[in-house]
């Protein structure tokens, strides 16, 4: 490969392409998308532990139906921990727990807790 002196080389490990520009997120911003799914989350945890299991388990039943929008709209590198697999099997898994997470949860009749 030639050198071409007028063009910088990226520095490894800097997340920089050969234009020079920063592909990925850096700090907080990369975990953003992950941060709002853990924060519905934690809002349907705080909704069971005041008694109001239906409503928390819909939160995050929407919780991972948003990790799977998140998870189509943005690439690799800026769903940051929502990518653990292909995108394609991330998608499947994120909705199909949210669908059932939120339809037997609103469908339940009774039970213990109500």
């Amino acid at each position: 490969m030639r050198h071409n002196p007028g063009v910088r080389e990226p520095e490894a490990g800097t997340g920089e392409s050969a234009g020079g520009q920063h592909h990925r997120r850096s700090g907080a911003a990369a975990h953003l998308p992950f941060a709002l799914v853990l924060a519905i989350t934690g809002g349907g945890l705080v909704r069971i532990v005041q008694y109001h299991w239906r409503q928390g388990a819909v939160l995050i039943g929407f919780a991972l139906l948003v990790a799977a929008v998140l998870r189509v709209l943005m690439s690799d590198e800026q769903a940051g921990l929502l990518a653990i697999r292909r995108r394609g099997v991330d998608v499947l898994i994120y909705l199909l727990f949210g669908i059932a997470m939120t339809v037997i949860s609103v469908t339940i009749a009774g039970g213990w807790l109500s």
